[in-house]
């Protein structure tokens, strides 16, 4: 009888043990989405950080250097890659990067791109985006709402992701 008490006490043990270790095991995987989560967050924000230092710096058609001037997807690549992202200097081969974000879920940090791929720039959070938009221009932050942008809107990438 002792034998059987014993064995029903152990089993009613390792079951409460085994639940415990689940649930701390879940809190653990819970907890570090949560903080990956925020690094992402945390990196579309440095990106947008970055590339605002750039602000009124020349467009040259090839650039991707704050020392010659950028093009558009010479930005994102430079951004990009001081934040350790290897990115193309293409704005359709960036496209085919990271994951796809609708309009209206748009986070500080994701790609936006327009006129068939042809260009992008990066969304600074409220309907605006930061690019170097052509010769005789230089890198501002515009709204995506304008008319022109708007229009040619294409879609957007979550590279931080």
């Amino acid at each position: 009888m002792r034998t059987k008490w014993s064995l029903i006490l152990v089993a009613a043990f390792v079951i409460t043990f085994a639940a415990f270790a689940t649930s701390i095991a879940s809190a653990a995987v819970s907890a570090g989405k949560e903080g990956l989560q925020r690094k992402k967050a945390a990196l579309g924000q440095d990106a947008v950080a970055l590339a605002k230092q750039f602000l009124g710096l020349h467009y040259l058609y090839g650039g991707s250097s704050p020392r010659t001037g950028f093009d558009c997807s010479g930005l994102v690549m430079y951004v990009y890659g001081k934040l350790g992202i290897q990115l193309p200097h293409n704005a359709a081969a960036q496209y085919r990067l990271g994951l796809g974000v609708p309009r209206a879920a748009l986070r500080p940090g994701d790609l936006v791109f327009f006129n068939g791929l042809g260009h992008n720039g990066i969304y600074v959070g409220n309907g605006k985006f930061i690019h170097s938009p052509q010769t005789g221009d230089s890198v501002r932050i515009e709204s995506l709402v304008a008319s022109n942008w708007h229009r040619n809107y294409v879609g957007a990438r979550r590279i931080a992701a």
